[in-house]
């Protein structure tokens, strides 16, 4: 099992300037108590999860760190033209010595769709199709999915990656497309704080059944630990809960989808459980140290090949950052 710290640049001091640099601290403790990965969301237009360029930061986060390897959670695949993020990526992976995990996801928020110009019916698709040119651009692999990609055999980049091979991580909630997509080339999956661990199950089967082994799966949770059960409870359920409001406020201003009933209903399903704040407690590592390493040891037995990524739940920084050091000292060497 690999140990990762999920970063969303949570502003809850209204200084952005400073949500900004507690989050690199944080990564650089998560080195020091030697964290295997660091995980950089993306969101836009909203004024509380502050991260609209995850390159820039993991570039900033290269800079200050040695070991820890450094990932995207991810990119907004289908806002991207794919050759200019492509040349992204190398870049990052020589700046991090070749420690960089590129993941990509499809956005979803009405804004999103609006600004960056694109059909939010149609995101799904359009990280296929990113994500494949992406992968043909850097790894020279055959395309599978879009035939039009063969054109970007011949474009040649400069710089190459660092390392041989770029890991791919596809995010999802259990959507059988994108897990089918993923298995037939190799990409890991990235799963969402509200899912369970019933779900993650299934996810792994569904890509065996296609790929004939488990992925790597990149699993976030909501982490908060203190002496007491109910204090984690109450340190932790205000910061889910506002998180889960800024992320619907940000998705508010809904545009006029294109109508497909049956596809609708899937969109508008995948939107609740997504951002719901009942299912990231729910599924959240959180109590005192015996409550979270029991429910480790609970996923670990059932996840395979397990990234877990924590997202420390506290609107203070200092709180964050002694769960962190609580973390690597009492729950990591029981696990």
């Amino acid at each position: 099992m690999k140990v990762g710290l999920f970063c969303l640049v949570e502003n809850f001091e209204t200084s952005v300037h400073k949500s900004i640099k507690d989050q690199i601290a944080l990564v650089e403790l998560a080195e020091e108590l030697g964290f295997d990965e660091a995980w950089f969301g993306e969101h836009h237009f909203n004024g509380f999860s502050v991260i609209p360029d995850p390159a820039l930061m993991i570039s900033y986060a290269a800079a200050r760190t040695t070991k820890i390897r450094l990932g995207t959670a991810g990119f907004l695949a289908p806002f991207y033209e794919p050759i200019r993020l492509a040349e992204s990526i190398n870049v990052l992976d020589n700046l991090c010595d070749g420690r960089l995990d590129a993941g990509f996801a499809k956005g979803g928020f009405a804004a999103d769709s609006k600004h960056f110009l694109k059909n939010g019916d149609e995101l799904r698709e359009l990280m296929f199709e990113s994500v494949e040119a992406i992968d043909v651009l850097i790894n020279q692999r055959l395309s599978l999915y879009h035939k039009k990609h063969i054109s970007f055999h011949d474009v040649t980049l400069h710089p190459k990656p660092f390392q041989e091979k770029v890991p791919f991580y596809i995010a999802t909630f259990s959507s059988p497309q994108t897990i089918k997509f993923a298995a037939l080339r190799g990409y890991g999956l990235m799963v969402s704080q509200g899912a369970s661990i019933e779900d993650c199950v299934v996810m792994q089967e569904l890509y065996k059944s296609r790929a004939g082994y488990y992925p790597q799966i990149v699993l976030l949770r909501v982490f908060c630990v203190a002496d007491m059960k109910e204090e984690a409870i109450n340190t932790a359920k205000p910061t889910i809960d506002y998180f889960v409001k800024s992320m619907r406020a940000a998705s508010a201003q809904t545009l006029q989808p294109r109508w497909d009933e049956e596809n609708y209903k899937k969109l508008l399903a995948e939107r609740v459980e997504f951002f719901s704040g009942e299912n990231f407690f729910k599924n959240a590592i959180l109590g005192n140290v015996e409550d979270c390493i029991q429910t480790i040891l609970e996923i670990k037995k059932e996840v395979k090949n397990l990234h877990l990524v924590l997202k420390p739940s506290s609107s203070s920084f200092e709180r964050n950052y002694s769960m962190l050091k609580i973390f690597n000292t009492k729950i990591k060497p029981n696990i």
